[in-house]
């Protein structure tokens, strides 16, 4: 059985009411992940982890490198979905984040402040420093010491301390098989590189977005590097000769 041959079995491959493949398997086990039972210690009861109204997140990659971090004040499962499906974010449309990027998600809500407003002062403050922690601990331990939001998180001005958090992946198995690819990925990269550098020439933009390119050329360099290694290296070069050859 191919690849594909378990998604597709029982339709027709010529029907276009299906989605494409890979973006049906996004929706589906992201809203698998959504619906999570997850402890609520204000109430001592599951809800799931999409329900929770405040709270921060972070994307990882496909080697468990965080990349992006953020925060919601409206809903976890509205703000993902934002990111990761047709409903898109800035930091989508910009190329700062690239959906087929992300492996996995991680949430650390805020239940205390499920019935806030998104006005409350104490609650914003709180959310902020949460934010911030997070942010300064993924960039503590990324390879590259840095991730791809293009603005700081805002300075605390409370203490706090991080809640209970919750982490799952986002992608099957045969999804997997396909995006975790270090050639896909390669790929991958330098487009989603080329389309940003785009986007700045065009633009006058903020020395974040500009961080960002960097951070996305010194993440392509190693991913190249590292297959170039695994295959081989200098050694796997042949002199004069041609691979098409």
């Amino acid at each position: 059985m191919s690849l594909f041959d378990g998604v597709m079995m029982g339709r027709n491959p010529d029907d276009t009411n299906y989605p494409p493949f890979e973006t049906e398997d996004l929706r589906k086990n992201l809203a698998t992940f959504l619906s999570q039972g997850f402890q609520d210690p204000v109430t001592d009861r599951l809800r799931s982890i999409g329900s929770f109204k405040w709270g921060v997140y972070a994307f990882y990659d496909y080697d468990g490198e965080p990349i992006y971090v953020g925060q919601t004040k409206e809903k976890v499962s509205t703000r993902i979905r934002r990111h990761l499906t047709n409903q898109r974010t800035d930091a989508v449309a910009m190329s700062v984040l690239d959906p087929f990027e992300v492996y996995s998600v991680e949430v650390w809500p805020l239940p205390q402040f499920q019935k806030t407003g998104a006005g409350d002062s104490a609650a914003r403050a709180h959310l902020d420093a949460l934010e911030n922690l997070v942010y300064q601990q993924a960039i503590t331990e990324s390879v590259f010491g840095a991730v791809l939001n293009e603005k700081d998180p805002p300075q605390p001005s409370v203490a706090v301390t991080k809640p209970a958090s919750f982490r799952g992946v986002l992608v099957s198995d045969a999804v997997h098989r396909i995006r975790s690819h270090p050639d896909f990925r390669i790929a991958r990269r330098a487009l989603i590189l080329s389309r940003l550098a785009q986007v700045i020439s065009e633009r006058k933009v903020q020395g974040g977005l500009r961080r960002v390119l960097l951070t996305q050329a010194k993440r392509l360099q190693w991913l190249a590097d590292r297959r170039y290694g695994a295959l081989g290296g200098a050694e796997s070069v042949l002199s004069g000769e041609d691979d098409d050859d």
